[in-house]
């Protein structure tokens, strides 16, 4: 038996970071499972994101006055529509391994999972008789709003026990119970986009307020090096004044010189007469 516990499917995050759970579940054994629909790829990073889902969940687990042993176990399953996983399996399991795949616990103990399902690997193409369980889910769960029309949803519906076991429980929702599923659904994912909005607009105040600083000190720069260069042309006028002032007083030297020459000369010639 299981417990659905959902309390925060349409809350709005618009600005905060809080995992918005689409499904979360507890089992008779305290195990806890969020189920989570991605539809479509965020500019979110999914990978740190729904690992901070499951640190989040796990934590959440009461226990006061009881051992660490005594912890359930908390799985995070991932449905995505895209392709995120760098193998050709559908399904995959991630727990707490080092780089040579040794697992931090004892074998078969690890509290935590992430189980991701990438419906995008699946070849919808593929005859129903080679397909096997899990890509039967995934292939249902994919089609079945066509119901019969569909000749594996068809064929599926009439032999296989657990799809007419989940085709019983799909009839017990009314037209509300499913308008008021889908309605959340949408608001989720609305929330989700507008948080994301917000983001990319502080984002980009950011990068703008980053620019206005680097322009502010390019003019500060460009006007220190302005001001260091009329400091240049002021000392190089100045040096090119010295200059000729000394070129001045050295051709008055000279014709000082040339006078006294002429003076000496005039003052023998006249002691010789």
């Amino acid at each position: 038996m299981w417990l659905l516990k959902n309390s925060e499917t349409v809350k709005d995050y618009s600005k905060m970071k809080s995992p918005r759970l689409d499904l979360l579940v507890e089992f008779d054994d305290r195990t806890t499972v969020d189920l989570e629909m991605q539809l479509r790829q965020t500019k979110d990073h999914l990978p740190i994101r729904f690992s901070y889902y499951l640190a989040r969940l796990h934590g959440s687990q009461e226990l006061e006055g009881k051992y660490y042993g005594e912890l359930k176990e908390t799985i995070v399953l991932v449905f995505f529509n895209v392709n995120l996983i760098d193998n050709h399996r559908m399904c995959n399991t991630f727990t707490l391994r080092n780089e040579e795949g040794l697992s931090f616990v004892e074998e078969n103990q690890d509290r935590m999972k992430l189980r991701t399902v990438e419906m995008a690997k699946l070849d919808v193409n593929k005859p129903l008789k080679v397909m096997n369980e899990q890509e039967k889910m995934i292939y249902y769960f994919l089609n079945c709003h066509k119901g019969m029309e569909d000749s594996k949803i068809k064929m599926m519906i009439e032999s296989d026990g657990v799809i007419q076991m989940l085709e019983k429980r799909v009839e017990t929702i009314s037209d509300d119970g499913w308008k008021k599923i889908i309605e959340d659904f949408q608001k989720l994912h609305e929330n989700e986009e507008r948080m994301e909005r917000q983001l990319e607009l502080e984002e980009l105040q950011k990068v703008r307020e980053e620019i206005r600083k680097l322009q502010e000190e390019a003019q500060k720069v460009q006007e220190e090096a302005q001001k260091a260069q009329e400091e240049a042309q002021k000392a190089q006028e100045e040096a090119r004044k010295e200059q000729e002032e000394a070129r001045k007083a050295k051709e008055e030297a000279r014709k000082a010189q040339e006078e006294a020459r002429k003076a000496i000369q005039e003052a023998e010639k006249s002691m010789k007469m």
